[in-house]
């Protein structure tokens, strides 16, 4: 009986044992251009009329059952910020500054009065050998030696045609549907086989969804169907996996979603905003179907979710005065340094460790995923061919908040994205505590902000905050000669543009 008793105990000990050191599966839902109140979610201390406007009840769920984040942030641009991701590195250091297609070819033309530096316009690669790049260690690949299953659904947007870095594959991913050099899809319907056949090239084709093509589906139910049958086959493997689901929705074109924009059309939303509402219902139900089949298949408990956007939403401001998306209290949108452009919705679902329902202040930046997701993945050991920027935020959704109060956040955009309005203009960027520094490459112009106080980017403190001016500007100065950063070069002087704290600038002052 002895003897018995003593296999039965260690039976139980292995079990227990197998059960906490079991990896995570783990989940980055990243959508494309959504903006800070494109959600029945508020991230403000109040819900807004915007708030109103969209049905997102599985971002509500989420949000009840993790961390909401109302400080979370991403590049301006798309590409800067997926770079980030999975490298770990702020985009100062690894230039990819700007959203990428074409070899060697940056897709806009410089603004008046500057030239853009030679940025890495062909994205990040695996290798060294490609001209204009950045040679990272991807996320995905640390992954995927440590026995996670890697999964890409949807838009990639990391490196040009022609690349390594174009296809996922070559970065860490076992998996690629869909994913291609392109930063937007032809066409959201299958009906048009997700091409847009007005268009003379094919670029903007989404590719490997063959089997859709003719039928009545939208693009985001088709990428979230594969997304399921890849989720079953990581199970049927008894290997945890990691997906990164990235939604091409909701960047333009604007297209309805039959399955929810008559509903908005029904609340007498103008047509384009009715196809917006209806592209962000069907991201969200997207959620929703992937949370449903985690629980049905039993590994809700022990999969992590982490909810993010890539860039601001594109407003009124931005190109073409398409009104078909609202940041406010924040000003601006997509392609701007301003709060609009670059301050994101995000959640965090890490079951048995972020508490439910919470909600932290505390900011954070989207090359911490990095460190944040490896850390998840209980990997420690591993080695990278790039310098990390980012830090892991698990402390904070532990609930342990070890986080630094007064950490210092940059932003670096010596580009063109092409739109227009408020903020959108090469300039760099230092937050600190409340504080925030815009400095504007073309005439080395300052914008100074609480952003504690106004949070809408009103009133510029230059003036009269000479000595925090003095203070951001030289950290934000420090910061990228020391990171090497690309600073574009005056037209009307020949000459690069100053660093922030050039003392001949900030004598003007």
């Amino acid at each position: 009986m002895n003897f018995i008793k003593i296999i039965s105990i260690i039976i139980l000990i292995s079990i227990i044992s197998c059960k906490t050191t079991q990896k995570p599966n783990i989940i980055i839902f990243l959508v494309d251009d959504m903006g800070w109140q494109d959600t029945s979610v508020p991230f403000w201390k109040e819900k807004t009329n915007f708030n109103r406007i969209y049905k997102t009840p599985n971002m509500e769920r989420l949000a009840s059952e993790g961390m909401k984040f109302t400080q979370a942030y991403a590049t301006p641009v798309c590409t800067p910020t997926r770079v980030s991701l999975i490298s770990g590195m702020n985009a100062a250091r690894h230039r990819v500054t700007n959203w990428t297609l074409r070899r060697n070819i940056s897709m806009v033309k410089d603004p008046v009065g500057l030239q853009i530096p030679m940025w890495n316009m062909n994205g990040a690669q695996p290798i060294d050998s490609i001209e204009n790049s950045i040679h990272i260690t991807p996320l995905p690949h640390i992954l995927k030696n440590n026995n996670y299953k890697t999964i890409h659904v949807g838009k990639a947007h990391f490196g040009a045609l022609t690349t390594p870095g174009a296809n996922p594959l070559n970065l860490g991913f076992e998996v690629n549907i869909a994913g291609h050099a392109a930063g937007a899809p032809g066409s959201y319907y299958g009906l048009k086989k997700f091409q847009n056949k007005r268009r003379n090239e094919k670029i903007w084709d989404v590719p490997g969804l063959e089997k859709y093509h003719g039928k009545d589906i939208f693009l985001s139910e088709a990428l979230t169907n594969e997304a399921i049958l890849e989720i079953d086959k990581s199970i049927d493997d008894k290997k945890p996996f990691f997906l990164y689901m990235a939604h091409y929705a909701v960047h333009t074109p604007i297209q309805g979603d039959s399955r929810f924009e008559q509903n908005y059309l029904n609340k007498e939303l103008d047509s384009i905003e009715a196809k917006y509402a209806s592209m962000i219902e069907g991201m969200d139900k997207s959620l929703g179907d992937l949370m449903n089949h985690l629980n049905k298949k039993g590994i809700s408990d022990n999969t992590i979710i982490l909810f993010m956007s890539d860039n601001g939403g594109l407003s009124a401001h931005a190109r073409g005065g398409e009104k078909h998306t609202h940041n406010k209290p924040l000003k601006s949108g997509k392609g701007s340094l301003y709060e609009g452009g670059i301050r994101e919705p995000m959640i965090v679902k890490w079951p048995g460790k972020t508490k439910k329902a919470s909600t932290t202040n505390k900011p954070v930046i989207i090359e911490d995923f990095f460190s944040t997701v490896l850390e998840m993945a209980q990997i420690n050991d591993y080695k990278t061919v790039q310098n990390v920027d980012g830090i892991s935020f698990t402390s904070l959704l532990k609930g342990e908040i070890e986080i630094p109060n007064n950490r210092s956040f940059f932003w670096h955009y010596p580009n063109n994205w092409g739109g227009n309005g408020p903020g959108i203009a090469a300039g760099s960027v230092i937050r600190k505590g409340d504080w925030k520094l815009i400095y504007y490459h073309l005439n080395s112009n300052f914008e100074l902000f609480n952003i504690n106080k106004d949070i809408g980017e009103f009133k510029n403190l230059v003036s009269s905050e000479r000595d925090k001016l003095k203070e951001l500007s030289k950290e934000l100065g420090n910061y990228l000669r020391k990171v090497n950063a690309q600073m574009p070069v005056q037209t009307s002087t020949n000459t690069l543009v100053p660093w922030p704290d050039d003392k001949k600038i900030l004598n003007v002052y």
